[in-house]
């Protein structure tokens, strides 16, 4: 070998950067610690006792997603600090469907040529939502590799274990009769986004053109993060009277409803129901886009929907309501198949 050879850094890869990285995101990541987290960031794997978060017969829950390309907008616009949080909530909204509470997160970050700063503001929002979630932060991953990425690109996945007692999984005891209650999005939340990205071209906006249906830059509207429902979600569970929760994501509700009701049993949805955000009508204006294609691509103001007993939907209502979610009484579980609508967004 000789004085002069090519090193891994010529080749396109800082470990010193990536060991830099994880040196300051440790504190990020220690304040997520929670029951049940049983060593920090370092080791080849993250260990977890779900026993002492307090589950005798734990079943573990897992899920998946990333932010989509909702991530071309925070790129274009280096608006990187509610990323984490998105891509957060697309697992754990995900997790509390089933009736589990989320415990533990891991994130994969994949990157071209790492930058620490840039890196460390999306692990950090990461952080900040799992946080809110009440899940542990306890490891991930932080992938440079050139060539494979454009400069400045990154992209994200996220990895989400929960647990519940045994015999406690959601869906479970759905009939005819019980009510849907909406729970507000915080905007276009983060699935949509090619469409949304279309629609701005067609209008000739760029991300730092005013936004049409709120303060600020459009980049910087649509960027607005996911809502987390966890803890609010899981409070009405406990709370009883709960038989099943839909994450309203990809798919919108006309696609995600149906998959926690039994079969034999539909919905029927007044969109008169609730208020349709200022972001969807210009969506739907500028675009000229359906409804029908707004509810099945969308979450329309919609971001979770709870099929609750018909004699406590105004209790659990209240509960929600009380923890800050803004609630909608938008329906009821009907005989048939598939999602009836009735009425109009607006």
């Amino acid at each position: 070998m000789t004085q002069n050879g090519i090193s891994y850094r010529d080749a396109g890869v800082d470990i010193d950067a990536g060991n830099a990285l994880v040196e300051r995101i440790k504190p990020a990541a220690a304040a997520t610690r929670r029951s049940g987290v049983m060593d920090a960031l370092g080791g080849f794997g993250a260990l977890f006792d779900p026993r002492a978060a307090g589950y005798d017969d734990p079943v573990l829950v897992a899920a998946t997603d990333g932010v989509g390309t909702k991530l071309r907008i925070a790129i274009d616009t280096g608006h990187l600090d509610g990323v984490g949080q998105d891509l957060v909530a697309m697992c754990v909204n995900d997790l509390v469907c089933q009736g589990a509470e989320p415990l533990f997160f891991l994130d994969y970050f994949a990157t071209g040529k790492l930058s620490i700063d840039e890196g460390a503001r999306v692990v950090e929002s990461i952080a900040r939502g799992c946080q809110i979630a009440g899940c542990a932060l306890i490891g991930g991953e932080t992938a440079e590799m050139p060539g494979m990425y454009s400069d400045g690109d990154f992209d994200l996945a996220g990895f989400a274990v929960g647990a519940m007692q045994r015999g406690t999984a959601l869906p479970a005891g759905v009939t005819e009769g019980d009510v849907l209650l909406g729970l507000a999005s915080d905007g276009v939340h983060s699935n949509g986004y090619s469409l949304v990205r279309k629609v701005a071209e067609h209008a000739g906006l760029g991300w730092n053109d005013p936004a049409p249906f709120a303060e600020g830059t459009l980049g910087a509207a649509l960027l607005t993060p996911t809502r987390l429902y966890v803890k609010p979600a899981l409070a009405a569970v406990r709370a009883g009277g709960v038989h099943a929760l839909a994450h309203i994501t990809g798919g919108g509700i006309t696609e995600n409803l149906p998959r926690v009701l039994p079969k034999g049993l539909g919905a029927d949805i007044d969109l008169g129901s609730w208020k349709l955000p200022a972001v969807f009508g210009w969506l739907a204006e500028a675009g000229n886009i359906a409804e029908a294609e707004m509810l099945k691509t969308f979450n329309s103001g919609i971001g979770l929907i709870l099929a609750v007993e018909a004699d406590r939907a105004d209790g659990i209502a209240a509960l929600l309501a009380e923890a800050g979610e803004t609630v909608s009484r938008i329906g009821q579980v009907i005989a048939g198949e598939g999602v009836r609508y009735s009425g109009k967004l607006a």
